[in-house]
């Protein structure tokens, strides 16, 4: 994949590696439950799908750590505790959302870019 950012003076082209997705769950096992959204959670104007982006820089106290390693292994743990977050939203009766509290984990891309 070749990704290109263009302004009027400079335009910056680089290669991403993007590696397959692949679904991060908790460390260790989680109830299997039912969870109701709130009221306030559940409003119709809320049910969007947002994804995310993030990226980091190079640190020095990062050296002989593989970051995706890292990142992998802090949302695993996370997720014993905060395991909703691992779940899937589903609509009960009369459309309430609730979350199902599966364990599946969340979807991780790996990706690197050959760029400073």
């Amino acid at each position: 994949m070749i990704l290109q950012k263009s302004s009027s003076s400079t335009s910056l082209v680089f290669k991403v590696r993007r590696n397959p997705a692949e679904l991060v769950a908790p460390a260790d096992p989680t109830p299997h439950e039912l969870k109701l959204l709130s009221d306030i959670d559940d409003q119709q104007s809320l049910r969007i799908y947002y994804s995310s982006v993030q990226l980091f820089p190079y640190s020095p106290s990062m050296a002989g750590k593989d970051p995706v390693h890292v990142i992998r292994e802090a949302l695993s743990k996370a997720f014993v505790l905060y395991y909703p977050l691992a779940g899937r939203l589903r609509e009960g009766p009369s459309g309430k959302l609730m979350v199902d509290c599966t364990g599946e984990g969340v979807l991780f891309i790996e990706a690197d870019a050959d760029v400073t």
